[in-house]
């Protein structure tokens, strides 16, 4: 059958590269040995000898391909060099994908540039959200200025939630099953739950819709259940969508297919998954069919912009699920339980294979010798232990010796959880990795952050985080931010406040479903370090617009940069000062679009945008 399918199911995503490396991320329908060929605009053509190259079968015709090249000789940079993959046959991959180049162009390319002056960044792409994607305008952008180098992007950089598991659309939910049948993804077999195997979940009445109903019914889930939901609206774990949570391995991998790539689509009929749908959720359904159809129409955009951008990823909780690790309680009853355990370990092979390698591959050769052997013989095999080690990894952040040097946060594994009470949330990071931070920023001139979550939030927010974590209930509003935990917050700050580090700073994050854009300096103090934090969320997600402008309006009030409240935060020793979206009221923007930052030597003259399908909207 692997005959009769495509053989690239989805990519090529450009990955890491440096003068002398190319990362490069797909899945293919069958094992293929891949060669890469480099021309330059020029007429040079470069060869390059694979240093790492993985291919995990993750399914009967499906395999993740991984390959990381070596160059004889190195790139000069700002120069547009084309490349392709040749397969057994010497085909290229034109021969495999359609529309994967821009107009006039037979081959896919990209430009080198270790002086970031200009990049991309965005985070939160959930598929069945009512808004455009923000990728499409990657795509668009690309196709005007991919050979200009002063207007080119350097790269693109995903600060969170690529993915969304665990709020899954029910005709995604159709689709990806699909896809598992189409490919022959492997099953497996569950501890602990009420459905034996992933073929069983797939045939169970609450497969669409009611996921929360299949958790386990013996008594280490009633403590689970209690812990997880007690007091709290949310059900299955704790995101609010998800009566569709994503569960075993096979349907993890299916959704990364879908999102990434136009091919899968090609199997998929939503019309015919209406039959399994409940008819109190057939409206619903329907509803959320359109949001998808419209998203799947952008794919093959969206494939030729990743195709043609080094892009570099970091998870947020949504990539494993929602409010993951957010209190010492939540982590003790999740891993606690071998069935909640799974799913999240899951997800976590998940973002190991189809986001996190492709950042630096060096640093995952380990894990990915394990992984290959869990991956043999036609299934998936000890793959609690294969969990247990990725629960257990302290290398998922990362930084690029770029100019200036850019420093990707873990926020999400190094939590620094509270002694005081088990429903307290956890700070982002905890003192050893905070330690660390410090130590990369020693020396630098100027450093760019990425920090999935804001550190300089939306102060009224974390106000009412606050309230509802006094009371216990943390988990209800998901109070998850850098000033939550006072011995992260108090650490984060004096770190920017030390005079040997560096005096400049941008912090780019996601997370919060709205945009807005902060310049930080220090009071009292004659040279202060300037910060800029720009936040730019979500890339296809929205915060519920009329709750969003009274928070705005209200914040303002209550804590603009002349408001004595401030000296009751905190971050009293700072001062913020907000740039305004440009023709928007108040200062926090609520679209769905891409970030851009456009970098200056003088820092005032930095510029950071949202662009969105309608419009682009400068913060001044």
């Amino acid at each position: 059958m692997s005959d009769t399918l495509p053989l690239i199911l989805a990519g090529p995503v450009l990955r890491h590269c440096t003068d002398t490396q190319l990362t490069l991320w797909l899945a293919t329908s069958r094992a293929c040995d891949f060669a890469l060929q480099l021309n330059t605009a020029d007429g040079s053509v470069f060869s390059a000898k694979a240093t790492r190259t993985e291919q995990i079968q993750v399914g009967t015709h499906c395999h993740i391909q991984l390959l990381h090249f070596q160059l004889d000789s190195p790139l000069q940079e700002h120069q547009y060099v084309y490349y392709d993959l040749l397969d057994e046959q010497q085909q290229g991959l034109t021969k495999h994908i359609d529309g994967l180049c821009y107009q006039g162009e037979t081959q896919p390319g990209y430009m080198l540039k270790s002086r970031v002056d200009n990049l991309l960044h965005g985070s939160c792409r959930k598929p069945h959200h009512p808004s455009s994607d923000g990728l499409l305008e990657v795509d668009k952008l690309l196709a005007r200025h991919r050979h200009s180098d002063s207007e080119r992007p350097a790269m693109l950089l995903f600060s969170g939630d690529q993915v969304y598991v665990d709020d899954v659309a029910g005709p995604t939910l159709w689709a990806i099953h699909q896809v598992i049948q189409k490919l022959g993804l492997y099953s497996e077999t569950f501890a602990g739950a009420t459905v034996t195997c992933s073929d069983q979940l797939r045939e169970s009445s609450h497969c669409y819709y009611m996921r929360e109903q299949l958790l386990p019914k013996n008594k280490a889930n009633e403590k689970l259940v209690e812990r997880f939901f007690g007091g709290a609206r949310k059900p299955i774990f704790t995101s609010s969508g998800a009566h569709n949570h994503l569960i075993c391995l096979a349907e993890i991998v299916a959704m990364y297919l879908l999102v990434w790539s136009d091919t899968c689509w090609q199997w998929v009929d939503l019309a015919s998954g209406r039959a399994r749908i409940d008819d109190k959720f057939k409206a619903r359904y329907d509803k959320e069919c359109l949001a998808i159809k419209d998203f799947v129409a952008g794919l093959g955009q969206v494939r030729r912009a990743l195709a043609h951008m080094p892009t570099y990823m970091i998870f947020d909780d949504h990539d494993i699920t929602d409010d993951w690790n957010l209190t010492r309680g939540w982590e003790e009853s999740a891993y606690g339980h071998p069935f909640s355990r799974r799913i999240i370990g899951n997800a976590l092979i998940g973002y190991l294979l189809c986001q996190g390698w492709g950042n630096q591959p060096e640093r995952f050769d380990e894990l990915l010798a394990d992984v290959r052997q869990s991956f043999c013989d036609g299934q998936i095999q000890a793959q609690d232990s294969l969990i247990d080690q990725l629960l257990d990894w302290q290398d998922w952040h990362y930084h690029l010796a770029t100019t200036p040097k850019i420093i990707v946060l873990d926020t999400r594994t190094h939590r620094w959880r509270s002694e005081s009470s088990a429903a307290k949330p956890s700070g982002l990071m905890d003192w050893e990795s905070l330690s660390d931070l410090q130590q990369q920023l020693i020396g630098e001139p100027a450093v760019i952050l990425v920090s999935p979550a804001p550190i300089f939030g939306v102060k009224l927010i974390e106000a009412v985080q606050r309230i509802f974590t006094f009371f216990g209930k943390a988990l209800m509003v998901d109070a998850e931010n850098w000033m939550a935990h006072p011995g992260a917050a108090n650490v984060i700050l004096n770190i920017f406040r030390h005079h040997k580090t560096p005096p400049h700073f941008v912090i780019l994050s996601g997370d919060v479903h709205y945009s807005f854009v902060y310049d930080i300096t220090l009071r009292f103090r004659k040279h202060s370090p300037q910060i800029l934090q720009v936040t730019a969320s979500g890339i296809k997600n929205c915060f519920p617009a009329g709750l969003l402008r009274w928070f705005d309006r209200i914040n303002l009030w209550l804590y603009g940069s002349r408001s004595p409240l401030n000296f009751l935060t905190k971050r009293r020793r700072m001062l913020i000062k907000r740039r305004q979206p440009q023709g928007q009221p108040g200062v926090l923007y609520n679209n769905s679009g891409i970030g851009q930052l456009c970098l200056s030597d003088q820092y005032e003259h930095i510029q950071a945008r949202v662009i969105s399908k309608d419009k682009t909207v400068e913060f001044k």
